[in-house]
């Protein structure tokens, strides 16, 4: 008798454990598709340059899915910017990894290089019709535009809560970084560089976190 318990015990134990793992692959296939299809999306739609992509990553996986906080996709943003190789693919890289490990960043990955590799690709074989065709560059102009404006306001909004916390330095940090950049034409790389020395040094206080 009670053999038959112990038995139906580990039974129990073994099903659940195995209902568990469907339940957990559930999630695993349903986050790597949510991942690919809002970064192929995003990729598809970055228009005007790499760090386009940034704010509508933010958009999408902070403000909409809350995957990750404002701190955190900075971090992301900063790694992205630093590191050598396209703004957007290393973006995606941090984030895929940051979300489901090697699976993740490939996935991410994927998404991120497919729709402009498709659209070079069709582009290639009609490049003079796309490069002189009127409609078509008025519809870019128009895509850049757009995409200025949300960096603009991505930018003003990250802005707003650095100044709520009315702490001075950060706030020097990117009114220095700026200056530098548009008015000095000093190089982001160099700019980053110095801004994550300073913050080594300067930011330990937990008032700055």
């Amino acid at each position: 008798m009670q053999t038959t318990v112990k038995y139906a015990i580990i039974d129990a134990s073994f099903i659940k454990g195995a209902i568990f793992l469907e339940l957990q692959k559930i999630q695993d296939k349903d986050l790597l598709w949510k991942l690919f299809k809002s970064t192929f999306i995003i990729s598809a739609f970055t228009i005007g340059g790499g760090f386009v992509i940034i704010p509508l990553l933010k958009a999408k996986f902070v403000d909409e899915y809350q995957w990750m906080d404002d701190k955190e996709a900075l971090n992301l943003v900063a790694i992205a910017q630093s590191a050598p190789g396209v703004v957007a693919a290393n973006a995606a890289i941090s984030l895929g990894y940051r979300l489901a490990g090697i699976k993740g960043t490939l996935v991410a990955l994927g998404a991120t290089i497919l729709p402009p590799l498709i659209t070079l690709s069709i582009i290639s074989y009609a490049y003079d019709a796309f490069a002189n065709n009127q409609y078509i560059q008025l519809l870019l102009k128009g895509m850049q535009c757009g995409a200025t404006a949300i960096i603009i306001n991505v930018a003003l909004d990250l802005l707003k809560k650095e100044w709520k916390k009315k702490l001075a330095l950060p706030l020097l940090i990117i009114v220095g970084t700026f200056v530098a950049n548009y008015f000095f034409h000093v190089n982001l790389m160099y700019a980053v560089i110095v801004d994550a020395i300073i913050g080594f040094f300067l930011l330990r206080d937990k008032k700055y976190a």
